[in-house]
């Protein structure tokens, strides 16, 4: 068994890079949606939803960094390229959204996507006794699931 440089095991780490790139790609395509509803709401909500949306896609855009550091940490690379997130992202894109509940839909049902694959990350990085990757995708979760419970009471409707 080889290990690597933090003392993981070499091919374990190189699963979880890939499953953690998946993750980054993803959370582009989160980014990116973020953006697009912060600059184009409308309605009688702009000023609260804008400065939401502004949050929201601030913590993405740092978490797209921790992800990318992590992959590296890991003895991998991170992807990079607008075609390899297009290629594997599967989190839904948000097109010329401008209605408040649309907008909150499209947020819910992204960090469904997201939470699905974190904790998938987490169960891998579990097995292979990677701490580092179980506490950013443990801290994800939690942060996540609460933004998830927020958005939907926002929309009045139950978790």
């Amino acid at each position: 068994m080889k290990l690597n440089s933090i003392g993981l095991e070499t091919d374990k780490s190189e699963e979880i890079s890939k499953d953690l790139n998946l993750l980054l790609a993803n959370f582009q395509r989160y980014y990116q949606n973020l953006r697009g509803i912060h600059w184009n709401i409308k309605g009688k909500r702009f000023f609260d939803l804008h400065l939401k949306f502004e949050e929201l896609y601030t913590d993405a855009n740092a978490k797209v960094d921790m992800l990318a550091e992590r992959i590296l940490t890991l003895g991998g690379v991170p992807m990079h390229t607008f075609e390899d997130y297009i290629d594997m992202a599967s989190v839904p894109v948000g097109k010329n959204i401008t209605k408040d509940d649309e907008a909150i839909r499209l947020i819910v049902n992204s960090l469904k996507e997201l939470l699905s694959i974190e904790r998938g990350i987490l169960k891998v990085s579990g097995e292979a006794d990677d701490e580092g990757t179980n506490s950013m995708m443990s801290d994800f979760i939690t942060e996540q699931e609460k933004t998830v419970w927020m958005m939907k009471a926002w929309l009045a409707e139950d978790i």
